[in-house]
């Protein structure tokens, strides 16, 4: 099943809810979406963090990265 179906039967099982059961579905969806960023973000601090720790991260004037870059 491609996901062009699946998203056609998710759409019609939608259509076939109430004016309240989808605005509900809706927020549901939304909160599910900033909760996944959220996860998202949160690990990208963490492996910041480690990469910081570990040295991995260079640091310097906008001169000297740019000519680390040049390398």
């Amino acid at each position: 099943m491609t996901s062009f179906s699946r998203l056609d039967q998710v759409l019609e099982s939608v259509e076939n809810l109430s004016v309240d059961e989808q605005e509900a579905l809706i927020d549901l969806i939304r909160h599910r979406l900033a909760e996944r960023r959220r996860s998202e973000i949160s690990a990208n601090i963490t492996q910041a963090q480690v990469e910081y720790q570990t040295g991995k991260v260079f640091r310097g004037t906008v001169t000297q990265i740019m000519d680390e870059l040049r390398k």
